[in-house]
């Protein structure tokens, strides 16, 4: 029975949203504000699936709670909040998480977003291998990825796309062929948040003084190649 923690500080949005979970075979554990909330994954973090996080909290705001988080694991996170502006998105997203849904929204959209993301990571954790290309590593069993022996902290969203780039480089995939590979085909957000996360990726994997791996196929897609001159 997959674990999530669920936080907000509303007391009728948790108790929904719990009993939903719950009906959904989900085990629920919650907390109403942010200090609370990073205190509960430090406690529970090695039981965790996935975690459901408010932005709008008491105490420390939910993206702080998000950073903390993301200086230890790469645990699945959905940001949840009434802040539909593209900068508070975009925020949310730089600052590690893997989903953004916004207040008020419908139960099964959030419920089909659940299933997607738990669904990539029990792949990903069934498979234990190792990739390697260049000198970009990517370890499955400990979700671990360095280059030049240097470890790189990634997203969940961020890593299932490096990882689909990687297990198939150098091919060059379509955003749409990333969308259903990475988001999942019943996908219905926009189709550029394929070029949001390449962004990402690039960000922490060709760094100034590293050759470029992420390159873009224009008018086609994106591949991992090898290749300083492409």
């Amino acid at each position: 029975m997959p674990k999530i923690l669920l936080v907000d500080d509303e007391a009728s949005v948790v108790d929904f949203l719990q009993q939903e979970l719950t009906f959904e075979d989900y085990e629920v554990i919650t907390a109403m504000d942010g200090q609370a909330a990073y205190a509960t994954y430090q406690e529970q973090k090695d039981d965790l699936d996935l975690v459901l996080l408010d932005w709008m909290l008491p105490k420390m705001d939910g993206l702080e709670v998000l950073r903390r988080i993301r200086k230890h694991d790469n645990i699945p996170v959905i940001m949840m909040t009434a802040r539909d502006y593209v900068s508070d998105k975009v925020a949310g997203l730089d600052g590690g998480a893997d989903d953004y849904i916004t207040k008020p929204f419908d139960t099964e959209e959030l419920l089909a977003r659940v299933r997607v993301i738990l669904r990539h990571a029990e792949q990903q954790h069934d498979t234990q291998e190792v990739y390697k290309y260049a000198d970009l590593e990517l370890n499955t069993k400990s979700r671990q990825v360095k280059r030049q022996h240097q470890l790189i902290q990634l997203t969940q969203r961020e890593y299932e796309l490096l990882l689909t780039l990687i297990k198939n480089a150098p091919t060059t995939f379509t955003r749409d062929e990333l969308l259903d590979q990475v988001w999942g085909i019943d996908f219905e957000g926009q189709p550029n948040i394929v070029d949001v996360y390449i962004r990402y990726l690039r960000h922490k994997i060709d760094t100034e003084d590293q050759r470029k791996l992420i390159h873009t196929v224009r008018g086609v897609g994106y591949c991992l190649r090898d290749d300083v001159h492409a």
